[in-house]
Parts: structure tokens; sequence; C-alpha cells
């Protein structure tokens, strides 16, 4: 952007000390056109200045938005140095908009929410069915031998595993229909892929205007039956090898515990299934106040036993603004959905085979894009145009644009109707019928002995006391 910026300002600064400042109004009809290139350099100075953290934190919707001006930086910037130039980040941007347009179905689906918690906190936790991993395998494989027995001659298997993992601090955006159709928040998971193969959990603390009325709503004592819901993701951050090392020390304060969560959910499901060293955990977690402390409740989801056997983890929680335990933190209110008929649960766009099926997208899109640029070229431009240059830049810029939206849209389109027609089935309650692999426990029976809570102090993380 910095390169970007010094061009445009060079240009203009050249052509106001030369007296040329009809120069930027001009729209050339085979040549640069340099207001397509001014249009486009504000475009990207807004969306530039929005990503300091001073705006993006405090008004992520204005950044959020703001963003979605990259449809008219990309068209007015072919516009400007014209399509045989613009040519050169076409393998990136045709990545992207093949990536942006599944996201884009991905996000038009709705979603089962099953169940959820209200904590006294004004915090609640969405739990999503989605399709179980290969944990359930051992489960489905019994499933499967008892159909064998009793079917010895016929088989009919109608239970597929479509894997949808994803690591921890995975991030999920989630939209709510009946609180904002446009609003989309990202939210850290809580869950563990490996450990809850049935469910996917986001934490989400009412701070903001969106999450405030989600709270309100929820613990309202009008009963809801069922709410829409809309995701895109899961987005996996770029390296959790945390492996690595000997000991992890947590820090958070408030609603930041919610990556931690997954951290300790993960790890806790290598700790009872893998040889490897896992590494000493410290959790400090810093609230303002003792009702705060119910979001420890959400950290483990299996049995003491397994903890005491297989984990080394101390938790040194610390509350801020308050002497002693002034509510008590157990209140949680739980609430199960009625999901609709339609609703689906969470899975890959792609199917089990997503990279092999992206890499067939976005192969057969481009064979499809460079026939159509082709056939219009050979039998619209060459015939009219004989090499004159009849045609404006912009308009064969749109033509390839039109062309290239177009194979991306058809490809990707049939590619999920695809794969829903063969991984998806209406009957679904073979997967349905499965009861739960893990349950939610109260850390305070789980964890007594590891958890320290103190009362009006702030951790000093200078001290050694803490590690």
């Amino acid at each position: 952007m910095t390169l970007f910026t010094c061009h445009g300002l060079c240009y203009v600064i050249y052509w106001i000390s030369t007296n040329q400042v009809y120069e930027m109004l001009e729209w050339d009809r085979t040549a640069i056109s340099n207001i397509a290139g001014e249009i486009a350099l504000v475009a990207g100075l807004v969306m530039w200045a929005t990503t300091f953290p001073a705006i993006r934190r405090r008004f992520f919707e204005v950044f959020f938005y703001t963003h979605y001006l990259y449809i008219v930086f990309m068209l007015f910037f072919v516009f400007h140095v014209g399509i045989s130039h613009s040519l050169i980040s076409l393998p990136g941007f045709y990545i992207f908009m093949v990536d942006r347009f599944l996201r884009f179905l991905q996000s038009r689906n709705k979603i089962k929410l099953v169940s959820a918690r209200v904590l006294p906190c004004d915090t609640v936790e969405l739990s999503f069915s989605k399709n179980p991993s290969e944990l359930l395998q051992s489960s489905l494989c019994y499933i499967i031998f008892l159909q064998l027995i009793i079917h010895s001659t016929t088989i009919c298997l109608s239970i597929l595993i479509i894997v949808l993992m994803y690591s921890p601090t995975s991030i999920l955006f989630v939209n709510i229909p009946s609180i904002s159709k446009l609003q989309w928040h990202p939210f850290t998971i809580t869950s563990s892929s490996k450990l809850e193969p049935e469910k996917l959990s986001v934490m989400i603390k009412g701070q903001g205007k969106w999450s405030t009325k989600l709270c309100q709503m929820l613990s309202s004592p009008d009963k809801i039956d069922r709410l829409t819901v809309s995701i895109e993701g899961p987005y996996v951050p770029s390296s959790t090898d945390f492996l690595r090392h000997d000991s992890l020390v947590m820090v958070s304060g408030g609603s930041g515990i919610t990556p931690f969560i997954s951290i300790i959910r993960d790890l806790i499901y290598l700790s009872s299934t893998s040889t490897c060293q896992i590494p000493k955990m410290t959790l400090i977690c810093a609230f303002k106040k003792s009702s705060d402390l119910s979001m420890l409740d959400l950290i483990l989801p299996i049995s003491g036993e397994m903890i005491s056997s297989f984990l080394d983890i101390q938790i040194k929680a610390f509350v801020t603004r308050e002497t002693e335990l002034t509510q008590t933190r157990n209140i949680i209110k739980p609430l199960c959905f009625k999901p609709y008929v339609s609703d689906q649960p969470i899975s890959p766009i792609l199917g089990p085979n997503s990279w092999l099926c992206l890499a067939t997208i976005l192969f057969s899109s481009f064979m499809i894009f460079i026939i159509t640029i082709g056939i219009i070229t050979r039998y619209h431009f060459y015939p009219i145009d004989q090499g004159l240059n009849k045609y404006t830049s912009a308009y064969k810029s749109i033509i390839y644009l039109l062309a290239i939206s177009v194979s991306v849209v058809a490809t990707s389109s049939i590619a999920v109707l695809c794969n829903k027609k063969k991984y998806y089935t209406k009957d679904n309650q073979a997967l349905e019928s499965l009861s739960p692999l893990v349950t939610e426990s109260s850390p305070q029976q789980l964890l007594s002995q590891s958890t320290s809570i103190h009362y009006g102090a702030r951790p000093n993380l200078n001290s050694n006391c803490l590690f």
C-alpha cells in the first residue's frame, strides 16, 4: 500500500506542478485511466486506515465492512492498468475469488444450534452440532459390525465420516439474523475437534450491543425453542505447536481465557491418547468480579480421574475488584434448542477430500475461463476489432472479469451441490442416536486441589511463585 500511495502522490504532485490537473480526471479509452487509479487508491487508503489497532478494536464493524472495498479496489485497479498488466496478480486473486465464493456458500447454510449455557457473568456458550470426526470411528465400527451380523446377505450402510478438524485457538464467524442480518462477529472456539467430535462451542461475552442483546435474549424468562444461526469458518491459526515446550504459561484477562480453554482441552485429548510428553500448564487468569469465575466451569469436559492421571495443570485466578466471594458461580442456566429440519451440522464445505476438491475447482474453472476467453476473442473481439482498438480497455476488462466470475461460480456451485448430494443424507438418526462421548464438569470438583483463587489482588507476573 505504501508503494501504491507513493506512486499516486508523485503523479498528483507532478500534474499540479506542471498545470496538468485535468490529467487527474482523464479516462482514456485504450491507454491508462488516471481517474480509475485514483478511485482504487482512495479505496485502498480507506481500508488501510481502518487497520490501525485503535480503530479495529474499538470499531470492529467499521474495520470489517470497509474491507469490502477490496471489490472497488480490484475493479478500478484493472480499469487503471488494463487487463493485460493486471493478469500479473491473477493467480493470487483467482484463488482468493474461489475461496471467497466458497465461504459465501457456507454462510448461506443455517446451522444446527443444539444447546447453550448462560453464565452469571453475562456470558453465553453456544454449542453447535458438527459431523463427527475420526474419534467416532470406533463407535461407528461397532454399529457397522452389528449390521454385518444381522444383515449377512444384504449390507446397506448409511453412515459416513466427514472429518471437520480444526486447531486450538481457531475462530468462527457467527451471524444471528434475529439480532442483525448483516453483522458477522468472530469468536474463538473453546471446544476441541479431537476431544469433542459431535459439537463445536464458542463462548460469547456480553460487551458490545450485539453480544449484550444475545445474552439478554437467552437469559430472559421467555423460553426460546430455536435460534437461527449462520457461520463462516472455522479459520485455523498458522501455528499451534504447543508440544515443543516443556511448560506452558497462559495469562488471560476476562473473556481472554477463551483460546486457552481450547488449548487445555486439546492437550487433555493428547494426554490420554499419545505417548509424547505433555507440557506442564499454568493458567493465570484475572477477573473483575467473582461472578466471572464461572468461566472456569467451561474448561474441562472429561472426568477428574483422567485429569489427575495425565495432566499437570495449575489454575491461579485473581478477582481484582472484590475482596471476597459475593456470588455463587455455579448458577448456570442450561438451554436446549429444537433446530429446524433444514438446519445442518457444521461440516467441511467440500467434504472429506476438501484439498482434492479445491484443486479440481481451481483447475476446471481456470480451464473454463481460458476456453471462454479464447472463444470471445476469436468470435467477438477479433472480427470487429481487427487490431484497431475499437473496443475500450474497460470493456475488455469487464468481459475478462465476468468470464472469471462465471467460471468460479459455476464450478464451485457444482462442487458444493455434488458434495451435499454425495455425503449428506436426510436420515442421520444413526449419528444423532449416538450418546455424547463427554459431559461437562465443574473444575470446582475436578481441580479443587489445583485451583487457587485470590480476591482483591492482581497477578504479579514477576513473581516466581506463579510459575
